[in-house]
């Protein structure tokens, strides 16, 4: 168990203890053919140790034997599984925990939590060799996302190709660079020099393009053929009967609680927290309610930008102001004059996959709570791994460790201040993004953060086991469990 200390700063000896935490198991060969690699139809998975009878809060094990394409026994770990268990009619799921034992074989655990029938699902979301072409990618392709600068002059445009790092394919222009230094965390954006232009003139952001350089056979391992596909396996399913048991629901909501496995559970199509005891806001009076006299600030992605779009369609006394600012990047910010509440949305500042947008606009998020007050009214919820997929572990480590320094200043001056963070969810498949890379990111901000009294919002098993296909941008009823449960912790009872 690592322990990252109550400090204001985050030391190098804790960020490489976190980066070998999350080191991922290696193949001890690379493959040469496709069908060397974990097979999703040919994998299998069978129930351990069955019984004759279960009640609510039981625990059932399968056992997953993984095999490549040719029908062979894996003696080696590192595949990417998700596991759930379900029941349609019910609309009701949980998320199931998967150990691997490093040596072909997996036991994904799962915990009953309602009563009726349960179904196992299994899913090989990527092989270990495809998870080492993510790996080797990440690391050593840090612009295969590149971005594009725009700077003006009086009467000129120029733009030019930006990343956060240094590489070859940005160094090839004649003329290098332009750096542009966080004058609190001291991350650099770089972009090519403009032939005419100052440094100076660079006014805009924008996404450029995507130019990943995978071979053929890297290309084969991450298709949809093999990826995000269910085993086969036993028909497993267990009838579960009724028993009264205290899941900890009569905990309040509250900062520093401790994330369980499993986090929750839908049943009818709701999410039911086994952190603490959560509330269903099912009107805008209750939510406008539980928002009254709060200013509320999210900082992060697209998937944060749902939770404000969200409570903007649900709350008619919410009113955004027209601030002219980009469509996807805002930032955006909304009113109730009579409930006295403040939202405001804005990107987590570079890098961001967007529309053309000022950099001006484009504030980090340590940038925004170094200039906060703080307290009783004020609630700060941030997102940060989406866009950072592309980047080597370390980038990202950066910029966690910047925000937790804030955080944690914030706390310290202002410990009524309510910091909630939306973990990551799950959704994309490829080399830009994947669900093992975004696990990663998670992982790492789950660690970063954990001995501080702030609040992570699970929504990675929220998306995981609904039985709506993942989708980076989850669906309006997922959104709503994901806003109940941050409202529960808002005004908590």
């Amino acid at each position: 168990m690592i322990y990252i200390k109550r400090t204001t700063a985050c030391g190098f000896l804790e960020l490489q203890l976190i980066e070998q935490t999350l080191k991922w198991p290696a193949p001890p060969t690379s493959v040469t053919a496709v069908n060397q690699s974990t097979s999703p139809y040919t994998s299998s998975y069978i129930f351990q140790n069955p019984r004759t009878s279960y009640s609510v809060g039981d625990i059932i094990s399968v056992v997953i034997t993984a095999r490549d394409g040719l029908n062979n026994s894996k003696v080696y770990g590192g595949d990417f599984f998700q596991a759930k268990l379900f029941n349609t009619e019910l609309k009701a799921s949980v998320y199931g925990e998967v150990v691997d034992h490093l040596n072909g074989t997996y036991t994904a655990n799962f915990k009953l939590l309602w009563a009726g029938q349960a179904n196992v699902a299994i899913r090989l979301i990527h092989s270990s060799e495809a998870v080492e072409v993510l790996l080797r990618h990440r690391e050593r392709d840090p612009d295969k996302v590149f971005f594009t600068g725009v700077f003006r002059g009086l009467n000129q445009q120029e733009i030019v190709v930006c990343n956060a790092q240094r590489s070859e394919r940005l160094l090839k222009a004649s003329h290098c660079c332009c750096e542009y230094r966080h004058p609190i965390t001291g991350e650099s954006w770089i972009c090519r020099r403009p032939n005419h232009l100052p440094c100076s003139a660079w006014v805009d952001h924008g996404m450029g393009g995507y130019q990943a350089q995978l071979s053929k056979l890297e290309s084969t391992l991450l298709q949809s053929t093999y990826t995000n596909k269910n085993l086969p396996g036993e028909d497993i399913a267990v009838n579960v009967s009724h028993r009264d048991l205290d899941l900890g629901m009569n905990v309040m909501c509250a900062p520093g609680l401790d994330t369980p496995l499993p986090a929750g559970f839908y049943l009818h199509d709701n999410w039911m927290s086994l952190m603490c005891r959560t509330q269903s806001f099912h009107t805008a009076n209750q939510i406008a309610a539980c928002l009254k006299d709060k200013q509320v600030l999210m900082m992060g992605d697209s998937t944060l930008r749902q939770w404000y779009e969200y409570l903007l369609k649900t709350v008619p006394t919410l009113k955004q102001l027209n601030l002219f600012t980009s469509a996807k990047s805002g930032p955006f910010e909304a009113v109730d004059t009579a409930n006295n509440i403040r939202l405001v949305w804005r990107a987590h500042g570079l890098p961001i996959r967007t529309s053309l947008t000022p950099r001006a606009d484009l504030h980090y998020i340590v940038s925004e709570v170094d200039a906060l007050a703080g307290g009783q009214h004020s609630v700060v919820v941030f997102t940060i791994w989406a866009h950072f997929t592309t980047f080597p572990l370390a980038t990202y480590l950066q910029r966690l460790a910047g925000i937790r320094r804030s955080v944690l200043a914030l706390l310290q001056r202002a410990p009524q201040t309510l910091v909630l963070i939306k973990s990551a969810n799950t959704g994309y498949k490829d080399i830009y993004g994947s669900d093992w890379l975004s696990w990663q990111l998670d992982c790492a901000l789950r660690v970063m953060f954990r001995e501080l009294p702030v609040v992570i919002i699970d929504v990675w098993q929220m998306t995981s086991c609904h039985y709506l296909p993942d989708n980076i941008h989850p669906s309006y009823k997922v959104i709503k469990n994901e806003v109940d449960l941050f409202l529960s912790f808002v005004c908590p009872r």
